[in-house]
């Protein structure tokens, strides 16, 4: 039972990168930005639960609410601050500008709540289920990250698909001039996905926190690195691919762990990764596109 044991912890692992990675994804995908603060998101995601439920004394559910909405905002001031004036600048400065926000929060962090970590009290009170004779013992958090991934793959999907706003976001993507021409509101558009890749960070916050409670100012460096590369994985601006690449990288860091070295198990993440990108430079999913010249 061992074997399958590690195979459900490495699915539940790898929604919350799925989730993570549906947040890089879509704001790749329409936005072209590679927002590397975004795992930092997940660490003030994390200290707003420990202070709604430790500090403040307030129930769980609120203290996930507060966090939703916190980070949401917070996304959306990134986006307004950092990311906006650079729309028409170089990759380059857009990246060394995210390096900037990361460090910024993480900073912030360390003035706000200092070097000493934080234990945050799990939000799922959903017991550990013991099947086959109590060999196979499968988690609370489990049994609620995987659907909780399942369910927002899907109303993503759906989303960006069939409503206004979605087919908006598919517009901006494609090629922003044509999407002014038809009225569509880029400003209003981008921020609208920073506020949904915000708020799915916040979510995997929970989740993640839930099932690892320790907590520091660079808690969200890398698992938000990780969930990158399940993106670039399965596919960069890819829905269905992020969620693919974060639950086969979650499979193959767990498994790695327990059958080869939990030291290297990082090493064979980022190893694999290089091995798929040689023979499938776009990802699993990823289609190649053509850049007009």
């Amino acid at each position: 039972m061992s074997f399958i044991s590690y195979l459900i912890k490495g699915i539940s692992l790898g929604s919350v990168y799925a989730i993570i990675a549906l947040g890089y994804t879509m704001v790749y995908g329409i936005a072209k930005m590679l927002n590397f603060a975004h795992g930092d998101v997940i660490m003030v995601g994390g200290y707003i639960l420990f202070t709604v439920m430790t500090s403040l004394g307030q129930s769980p559910i609120l203290a996930v609410l507060a966090s939703i909405v916190f980070c949401t905002l917070l996304g959306i001031t990134i986006e307004r601050i950092a990311y906006k004036p650079l729309r028409k600048a170089s990759s380059l400065a857009v990246l060394i500008t995210a390096i900037g926000v990361s460090y910024l929060l993480q900073n912030l962090a360390l003035i706000i709540y200092g070097t000493e970590t934080k234990f945050v009290t799990s939000v799922i009170p959903i017991p550990t289920i013991k099947l086959a004779g109590g060999n196979l013992a499968i988690p609370g958090q489990t049994l609620v990250t995987i659907p909780v991934c399942i369910v927002i793959m899907v109303s993503l999907t759906v989303f960006i698909r069939k409503s206004k706003t979605g087919r908006g976001m598919i517009a901006v993507s494609e090629d922003k001039g044509a999407a002014v021409l038809m009225g569509v509101n880029i400003n209003k558009t981008i921020a609208i996905t920073f506020a949904i890749g915000s708020a799915l960070a916040a979510v995997a916050s929970v989740l993640m926190f839930s099932s690892y409670p320790s907590l520091t100012p660079t808690s969200g460096a890398m698992p938000g690195i990780k969930a990158f590369v399940a993106a670039v994985f399965g596919g960069i601006g890819s829905i269905p691919g992020a969620m693919i690449g974060g639950i086969l990288l979650g499979i193959i860091e767990i498994l790695g762990r327990a059958y080869i070295s939990s030291q290297l198990a990082d090493a064979i993440v980022f190893l694999i990764l290089i091995l798929v990108l040689l023979i499938k430079p776009a990802g699993i999913l990823g289609r190649k596109m053509n850049e007009k010249v």
